[in-house]
C-alpha cells in the first residue's frame, strides 16, 4: 500500500476497513449460497433432494468439473415415504428445501396445485427442451394451462421382475430369463408358480410384499383401462367404484391371505436387511429398483438375481421429475443443473449407475443404454428389456392425494398378511381408508 505523508494514516486506515468489510461481505455471501444469479466471489453451493437411488452422484462430479464455481452436495433418504413429509414441511413454510427438489409422480400432482412456490423452468431456457423428452413426459411437467415448467423428466419405471434364480433352482422352477417369464403370462399364474415354489422351499416367501403387486396391478389395469386408478380425472376419489381398482386390490389380497409375502415395503431397513438374506424369492421391479437391490444385497446378491419379465404384460410403476423451489437462492444455477442432469447425457449416466431408465428418447436409443447388460443380475440384457417395457407404457392420472390413498391401502394389505385384518373385510376397510386419506 502507498501511503501519502498528508493524512496517511487516516486514508490507509479507511482502506483498509474497506477491504476488511469487503471480504466479510464476499465470505458472507459465498456461506449464504449467492443471490439469485450466484453472486459472491466464493463458490454456488447447490444442495439436491432425493429419494431412493437417481444415479446421479458421479453426474454432480462431472458437472463441477466443468462448472468449478458450483459445488453440489445431495440429501438423499431411502423411502418416498420418508421423503415426502420432509419435502411438505420444506415447501410449505418456505424454507428447508434444496436448490432442486425431486417429485415423484404419485407427489407430482400435490405441487402442481402448488405451483407458485416452484420456478418457471420455461424462464430459463426450458422451451426449447421439449424434444428431449417422451410427450407424456413432458406433459405431465407442466402446469394445467401450459404456461409454466413446474419440472423436468427425470426416469420413468418400466416393469419387470426380479427373481433369485439360485432359489429357483432349489425349488426346481426354471431358471432361465425367458424360461421363467413363460411361467407366468398372468397374474393367477405367478401365484400358482409361487404355491409350488412355497411347497418346495418353504422357509421362503414368494414376495416381498403385497404393496409391490398392488402398485404393478393397479397402473396396469389403469393403463389399460380408463386411465385413472384412485382419482378419476377431474380427482374425485373413485377408488371403490373404479374396476381397474378393485381388480388390482383382489389380485393383491390373494397373496397376502395365502401368506405369500414377507409383508415389507421396499427400502425400508427390514426389506434391505432381507435383501442379504433368503428371504423371498422374487420382486415385481421397475428399471430403477435394480440400483437399491444392487446395493443392499450387495456381495450376497450378484449372480443370483436376474430379471424377466412381468405378469400381465407391458407396466410401469413410479418415475419422477426435477423442481427448483422458489425459495432457492441460486435459481439460476440450480436450473442450469436440472437441465443437465435431465439432459440426454445426464440420463445415460444416471442409467449407467443407478439402472434409472431414461425418460429421453435419446437417451434410450443411445447404445450404452440400449445395449445395456447387468453383470449384477446375472448379465441380463436390461437395456433392451426395460425398453421394450418401456415402448409399452400407458400413463395413468394421479390425483393430489394418490399417495396418501396409496399408503394408507397398503397398510390394510399388509395387516391381512399379519392376521389383524380379516381378508372379508380388508375391501371395505379399504375404501375407507381411502376415504379418510383423501379428506
Amino acid at each position: 500500500m502507498r501511503v501519502t505523508k498528508r493524512g496517511g494514516r487516516r486514508t490507509a486506515a479507511r482502506t483498509a476497513i474497506a477491504a476488511l468489510l469487503a471480504g466479510v461481505l464476499a465470505t458472507a455471501s459465498a456461506c449464504g449460497g449467492g443471490d439469485d444469479d450466484g453472486g459472491g466471489s466464493g463458490p454456488v453451493k447447490l444442495t439436491v433432494d432425493v429419494f431412493g437411488e437417481f444415479g446421479y452422484e458421479q453426474l454432480y462430479k462431472q458437472y463441477e468439473q466443468s462448472h468449478p464455481n458450483v459445488k453440489i452436495s445431495q440429501r438423499k433418504v431411502s423411502t418416498l415415504d420418508d421423503y415426502k413429509p420432509r419435502l411438505q414441511q420444506w415447501i410449505a413454510t418456505n424454507s428447508g428445501a434444496g436448490d432442486v427438489v425431486a417429485l415423484e409422480e404419485g407427489i407430482l400432482p400435490t405441487y402442481m396445485q402448488q405451483r407458485g412456490k416452484f420456478v418457471n423452468l420455461f424462464d430459463h431456457g426450458g422451451r426449447a427442451l421439449q424434444q428431449n423428452f417422451l410427450p407424456w413426459k413432458w406433459q405431465m411437467g407442466l402446469s394445467p394451462d401450459g404456461k409454466q415448467l413446474v419440472g423436468l423428466g427425470s426416469d420413468i419405471g418400466p416393469l419387470a421382475m426380479c427373481y433369485r434364480k439360485d432359489l429357483f433352482k432349489k425349488a426346481g422352477l426354471a431358471t432361465e430369463r425367458d424360461e421363467v417369464g413363460k411361467l407366468w403370462p398372468t397374474w393367477d399364474a405367478f401365484l400358482s408358480t409361487g404355491q409350488k415354489f412355497q411347497d418346495k422351499v418353504p422357509g421362503t416367501k414368494w414376495l416381498d410384499g403385497p404393496t409391490a403387486i398392488l402398485r404393478a396391478t393397479v397402473l396396469q389395469n389403469a393403463g389399460a383401462g380408463p386411465g385413472y386408478s384412485f382419482f378419476d380425472k377431474n380427482d374425485n376419489l373413485v377408488f371403490d367404484t373404479n374396476p381397474a381398482v378393485k381388480q388390482a386390490f383382489d389380485t393383491s389380497l390373494k397373496f397376502a391371505q395365502a401368506k405369500m409375502t414377507a409383508d415389507m415395503a421396499i427400502f425400508t431397513p427390514p426389506w434391505q436387511t432381507a435383501l442379504k438374506r433368503d428371504t423371498f424369492a422374487t420382486i415385481p421391479c421397475p428399471s430403477w429398483m435394480l440400483g437399491g437391490i444392487e446395493e443392499f444385497s450387495a456381495g450376497f446378491g450378484k449372480g443370483k438375481w436376474d430379471v424377466a419379465s412381468v405378469p400381465g404384460g407391458g407396466g410401469y410403476w413410479g418415475g419422477s421429475w426435477l423442481a427448483v423451489p422458489k425459495q432457492s437462492k441460486n435459481q439460476k444455477e440450480a436450473a442450469e443443473l436440472a437441465k443437465f442432469l435431465t439432459s440426454a447425457q445426464g440420463q445415460v449416466g444416471a442409467y449407467k449407475d443407478k439402472n434409472t431408465f431414461p425418460s429421453s428418447p435419446q437417451a434410450a436409443q443411445d447404445p450404452a443404454v440400449a445395449g445395456a447388460t447387468s453383470a449384477y443380475f446375472s448379465n441380463a440384457p436390461t437395456g433392451k428389456l426395460f425398453g421394450q417395457m418401456a415402448a409399452q407404457v400407458k400413463p395413468v392420472h394421479l390425483g393430489p392425494k394418490n399417495e396418501d390413498v396409496r399408503q394408507a391401502v397398503e397398510n390394510i394389505l399388509i395387516a391381512v398378511g399379519q392376521g389383524k385384518v380379516k381378508p372379508e373385510e380388508a375391501w371395505s376397510q379399504a375404501v375407507d381408508a381411502a376415504k379418510k386419506a383423501a379428506r
